[in-house]
């Protein structure tokens, strides 16, 4: 299939710039893969649309504050967003504006945090080195703002907000730069509401990267490849899992990151493993799906491998329609936006 193949016409005003006022407030449009049929119902309803053997699976990552804004020597603005820590204080990076880092200049975030340019890449990131007067990532977490996406344009003005806001409920493992969205619509209360129903619920850890943000750069879909990312399944999380495959019961992925960490898990491994490995899965058409029965996803920008991963689940028509519905009611999409479950 072609990338045009998976392209909606979104209004700009659709794109959710704030979060709802409730996390469980969300719309969420469910899509019936068997009857090829969506519903519009509110997130809280989820816990409807759950069995009582179900499992249901958590990406458990914590989003850390990623972007720096420093000085050269010099005086000039500097904006850092950190993508992956390669080695003691060293970082790959994007910088803005690039051209005014050379290794002879250093990056001032405070008195307590500078750093250095070690090395500039053909894919247009950097390889940072920060000397840190006390513990790096608490100077980071301290400094840093949170990562919003670029199509939120407000993110100077509510940075206090969002650090609580965009991030889920279930939080743990600090790690990623981008929070897994489809988690943001949780409650403890709503999660207290599924457990109470029997569905069990386990938890992975994958750090959401910049590849399942990178730009899809092909016409042929079957040609692109998302950057691996790491992941970790613990080995009560398999012990749930490999039984809930053993009885044939539903695994639901809360998330395109939960989905991607199990399917690579499973087509290494045959059945699921517990440790630290890495995804370097690439969902594109004709995949067929091993792990996860059941998705709960946010809407995702157009020609992107998430849209992709999502319609290669649900269908490709299913889906496409799908969006066009959520579009003509006005649901609310991407990072704060609404939500699709798709069983």
């Amino acid at each position: 299939m072609q990338l045009s193949d998976f392209d909606y016409d979104l209004p700009e005003n659709l794109i959710a710039q704030q979060p709802a006022a409730r996390r469980e407030t969300s719309k969420m449009l469910c899509v019936d893969r068997q009857t090829a049929s969506f519903t519009d119902h509110s997130f809280a309803d989820l816990p409807s649309f759950l069995r009582p053997d179900d499992l249901l699976v958590l990406n458990n990552t914590k989003v850390f504050p990623a972007r720096l804004f420093g000085k050269t020597q010099t005086g000039a603005a500097v904006e850092i967003f950190l993508i992956d820590e390669t080695g003691p204080n060293t970082w790959t990076a994007l910088a803005r504006p690039a051209k005014r880092l050379t290794p002879d200049k250093k990056i001032v975030f405070s008195e307590l945090l500078t750093a250095e340019l070690v090395e500039k890449h053909n894919d247009g990131k950097v390889s940072i080195r920060f000397a840190a007067n006390g513990d790096l990532m608490e100077l980071i977490e301290s400094l840093g703002k949170t990562p919003l996406p670029p199509y939120i344009k407000r993110e100077k003005t509510a940075i206090d907000y969002d650090r609580e806001r965009y991030q889920t409920v279930y939080a743990k493992n600090r790690g990623a730069i981008a929070a897994p969205t489809a988690g943001l619509h949780f409650t403890p209360d709503v999660l207290d509401e599924i457990r109470a129903k029997g569905v069990e619920i386990a938890e992975i850890t994958l750090h959401v990267g910049y590849g399942t943000f990178e730009p899809v750069r092909v016409d042929d879909i079957a040609k692109h490849t998302v950057l691996p990312e790491r992941y970790e399944i613990d080995q009560q999380t398999s012990d749930l899992l490999n039984a809930a495959k053993a009885d044939c019961r539903r695994i639901v992925a809360i998330g395109t990151t939960t989905t991607r960490a199990l399917e690579s898990n499973i087509n290494e491994f045959e059945l699921f493993a517990a440790g630290k490995h890495t995804a370097a899965i690439t969902i594109t058409p004709g995949y067929q799906f091993r792990a996860v029965d059941a998705l709960l996803t946010n809407f995702h920008l157009p020609k992107s491998s998430l849209l992709v991963l999502t319609s290669v689940f649900g269908g490709h028509q299913l889906i496409m329609d799908a969006y066009r519905h959520a579009v003509a009611k006005s649901y609310r999409f991407y990072s704060y936006g609404d939500c699709m479950l798709v069983f």
